[in-house]
């Protein structure tokens, strides 16, 4: 290892803290149809049979409650499961999202296929039926939605949730702050377990209260929110739009005025916001998808000279590897400034009962740019 490698921190929970499951509809190895729950193995792999998450230690009650009901309504439905295989058929996926509280977002994935308007249509209000006046209207749902999913192409973007039922978010508290979170925004599957990693970050930023934080891929602003009363100013940078809205609310919701969100690719975003905070005491914040960050961000990090210390959390290190790569490698035409070096790093257990961690890395650069 490049530098100190800590023990990995645990997880202060083991069992039923995933806030967020995805269940597939399939077929049971038994050969029931509609089955709602987890694929075994992959899809690529020639695996399309679907078993029920019952037994999972990992998954709160509340989500094993929701595949129920809705394992109840799919049989009751004249409408089929979809067929990855054959790309025919309706109920696709049903994703369940909850807090600690008690409010739960379920968003529906309906295949829609050639079906006239006018169908799809009477499944929403189906839907709303069996979930506000018929059976399902006690399951605790408190935010119900429906994606109307069809065949996409290469660049086309994913159907928009269409609210059938309740609000329009849920509401999460973490380290004393309540964020807002919708559908399709990122927020990390294990609260408490996300705690002890902010508290982590906060710790190896090594800021000053004169401070800028550069918090890129910043999701719906959690990281950089509950780092703003230590610092001068947060600068969250973030691809999905309805993610920036939510940040903005929290930010709101919190009464935190020294944090702005900004909606783009951090490639496009960086290089004149970086000139913008020129001379400014920058600290950056990446945590970007599992995939890593673009090349050309690395490069305007790299570049911006008053950036001297960057916190990096990755949820795939092998996937990011290039990454690291890029902020250490020497000098050259296409990374500008001094490199980085990393000075220490450490495994968080976000998700108990699997082999996966976040990784946290702390880069300084090796000299003055």
């Amino acid at each position: 290892m490049c530098c100190k490698l800590e023990d990995i921190t645990p997880s202060p929970i083991l069992n039923n803290y995933r806030n967020k499951n995805e269940f597939n509809v399939g077929i049971s190895p038994e050969g029931k149809e509609k089955t709602i729950g987890f694929r075994l193995g992959r899809y690529r792999g020639g695996s399309c049979t679907v078993v029920n998450p019952y037994d999972c230690p990992n998954l709160p009650e509340t989500a094993k409650d929701m595949v129920r009901i809705f394992q109840t309504y799919l049989e009751q439905s004249t409408r089929s499961g979809y067929d990855t295989e054959k790309h025919q058929g309706h109920w696709k996926q049903v994703t369940v999202r909850t807090t600690q509280g008690s409010e739960v977002m379920v968003m529906v994935q309906f295949n829609v296929q050639d079906l006239p308007e006018e169908e799809i249509d009477k499944e929403k209000q189906l839907l709303l039926d069996y979930f506000s006046t018929g059976p399902g209207r006690d399951c605790g749902i408190t935010s119900l939605f429906f994606q109307a999913h069809k065949q996409r192409r290469p660049g086309d973007e994913e159907a928009s949730y269409q609210l059938i039922l309740g609000k329009e978010f849920i509401q999460e508290k973490l380290l004393g702050m309540t964020f807002r979170i919708s559908p399709d925004a990122f927020f990390q599957v294990n609260t408490l377990a996300a705690e002890v990693l902010y508290c982590t970050v906060a710790d190896w930023c090594d800021f000053t209260e004169n401070s800028t934080v550069l918090d890129v891929c910043c999701g719906t602003g959690t990281i950089g929110l509950t780092l703003a009363k230590h610092v001068k100013k947060v600068i969250g940078v973030e691809l999905c739009q309805q993610a920036v809205e939510d940040a903005k609310v929290n930010a709101n919701v919190n009464g935190i005025q020294n944090a702005e969100f900004l909606c783009g690719k951090a490639e496009d975003i960086l290089p004149d916001l970086v000139r913008r905070l020129h001379g400014t005491e920058l600290v950056a914040v990446v945590d970007p998808p599992r995939a890593g960050l673009h090349t050309r961000v690395i490069s305007v990090l790299r570049k911006c000279s008053n950036l001297t210390k960057l916190v990096y959390v990755s949820c795939n290190s092998q996937s990011a590897m290039p990454n690291f790569i890029d902020l250490c490698r020497p000098t050259s035409n296409k990374y500008k400034g001094a490199a980085f070096r990393p000075v220490r790093a450490v495994p968080v257990d976000l998700f108990p009962h699997t082999r996966h961690s976040e990784l946290i890395i702390q880069f300084e650069r090796t000299q003055a740019t």
